[in-house]
């Protein structure tokens, strides 16, 4: 069997960690490379052992050096070193799995350049349940697209830096779109003081931020004598993790394009 070869940024990291256990428990994948940022306590330290399964694979800065026989490099860090590593990828031909969330439109256009030379997959989630819950959405939005009011309430722990998330952002997407609206015109984020009435053309988003909280959504549709909730909660970051091994496996045989966990998954 011939293995694809992996590589993961920010291997010392609470997703990284995910990210290192489940490829080195896949027969069909080989962790080729575990990178962490310049200065970190963890280099040169045995990537396996921060999960418990030493591996010789020895954690490193050297991104140009990891790319040397790496098919495919995971990438779950922040914006600034996401963009780094794609033209490193870009230039290389090494195929990505981004699950940074965060973007500026502006920079997710530089994904969509990169993608024309390279196969990436971008998801703001890789769990297949929250991508399911995708789904549902858009039944929900196109059954309840009149006197319902939509709100999006996302709770996460105390380290992210980003919010609304990136999940409860394509949550909004997802509905805007299919209601026909413009997300960008409709979102409220937060509410203070003397709000006045809701418009029933928008879409509230809530942020909770605390503890280990790895990731709970709820998207709440509110009707007059009833309400709609359709909740995902992940209680480990192992389902996002296997989420990006599903990714790496549906890019073995792509050349270029941008895709998301809906191509992956064949629900779109």
């Amino acid at each position: 069997m011939n293995k694809v070869n992996i590589a993961i940024a920010g291997s010392s990291g609470r997703m990284g960690r995910a990210l290192v256990e489940a490829v080195l428990q896949a027969e069909d994948l080989r962790l080729h490379a575990a990178l962490d940022i310049s200065g970190s306590s963890y280099l040169k330290k045995d990537a396996g052992e921060l999960c418990g399964s030493p591996c010789r694979v020895l954690i490193s800065d050297d991104v140009e050096g990891a790319l040397k026989g790496t098919d495919v490099f995971i990438d779950f860090t922040r914006p600034e070193g996401t963009l780094k590593h794609l033209e490193l990828c870009r230039s290389r031909g090494v195929k990505m799995v981004i699950g940074t969330t965060g973007f500026t439109p502006q920079q997710k256009q530089r994904l969509s350049a990169a993608a024309k030379d390279i196969a990436i997959v971008f998801a703001p989630n890789m769990s297949a349940g929250v991508n399911v819950v995708f789904k549902l959405l858009e039944t929900a939005a196109k059954t309840l697209n009149q006197g319902y009011d939509i709100e999006i309430i996302e709770a996460h722990h105390r380290h992210k830096t980003d919010a609304p998330s990136g999940t409860a952002l394509r949550m909004g997407e997802v509905i805007a779109s299919t209601q026909g609206w413009n997300l960008a015109q409709s979102a409220v984020y937060g509410r203070q003081g003397v709000t006045g009435e809701r418009s029933p053309s928008t879409i509230g988003f809530a942020s909770v931020r605390g503890g280990d909280i790895v990731g709970d959504h709820t998207v709440l549709f509110a009707g007059s004598g009833e309400r709609i909730e359709i909740t995902h909660k992940a209680t480990s970051r192992a389902t996002f993790a296997m989420g990006a091994l599903r990714a790496a496996r549906f890019l073995k045989d792509k050349k270029n394009g941008l895709f998301d966990m809906q191509d992956v998954l064949g629900l779109r």
